[in-house]
């Protein structure tokens, strides 16, 4: 294991995710521990790590994916928040959202808004 990629990799990921991409490794631990390094390895300390886009452009890029994917309501709730928490604005999210309805469909885009009601509700409350 290279411990600057894990380093690098945890570093972002609690800036990026904080707690709750936290609560997502440890989740793992008692279950595939390999995947919890993986997850902080490649992800985290060799993707977002890139210079050719900024973190915000990136969480943009995850949240209309997972939206398209239309099955990763637990990962697109982890990565609402982080958008948020790499500067997007709620309007912003809202527009990515809005624009998924185009390319993957009204569900999706439902499914994706009603994650990020969600998201807000629990972020109003802490």
């Amino acid at each position: 294991m290279n411990n600057s990629r894990f380093d690098l990799g945890l570093a972002l990921l609690s800036k990026i995710d904080g707690e709750a991409g936290h609560n997502v490794i440890d989740s793992l631990q008692d279950i595939c521990p390999d995947l919890a390094r993986f997850t902080i390895e490649y992800p985290f300390g060799d993707i977002y790590s890139r210079p050719g886009l900024d973190l915000k452009s990136r969480e943009i890029a995850t949240v209309a994916a997972l939206t398209a994917l239309g099955n990763c309501r637990p990962q697109l709730k982890v990565h609402l928040n982080a958008a948020l928490n790499v500067g997007c604005s709620e309007d912003e999210i809202k527009e990515v959202l809005l624009q998924m309805s185009v390319y993957a469909g009204f569900p999706s885009a439902l499914n994706g808004m009603f994650a990020f009601k969600e998201v807000l509700q629990e972020r109003e409350t802490e």
